[in-house]
C-alpha cells in the first residue's frame, strides 16, 4: 500500500492537484485520498474513483487483464473451468 500511496501522490503532483481537488473529482473525502497517500489503504472502490480523478484509471484497470500478462497468453487456448474445487489434502 506505501507504494501504492506513493505513485498516487506523484500522480496528483504532476497533474498539480490539490487534495482538495482530487477528493472533490473523485466523490471522496480529503481524509481518504490523504490516507490512501499515506499508505494506509482506502477500499477499493475508492481506490478506482481517485485513479479515474487523476486521469490513470484505463492502465489500471487493464492491469487485471488476465490476457495482458504471459500466464494469461499462454494459458489463452484452453477453456476456462466453471469452477475450481478444492483437492481433498486441501480440506
Amino acid at each position: 500500500m506505501t507504494t501504492v500511496g506513493e505513485d498516487v501522490r506523484t500522480w496528483r503532483l504532476l497533474r498539480r492537484l490539490t487534495l482538495e481537488q482530487v477528493a472533490d473529482r473523485a466523490g471522496v473525502s480529503t481524509a481518504t485520498v490523504r490516507r490512501l497517500e499515506h499508505g494506509e489503504g482506502a477500499s477499493f472502490e475508492n481506490v478506482l474513483r481517485i485513479a479515474r480523478a487523476l486521469g490513470v484509471l484505463d492502465p489500471v484497470v487493464r492491469s487485471f487483464d488476465p490476457y495482458e500478462s504471459d500466464v494469461g497468453r499462454l494459458r489463452s487456448d484452453e477453456q476456462l473451468p466453471q469452477r475450481i474445487r478444492r483437492s481433498r489434502s486441501e480440506l
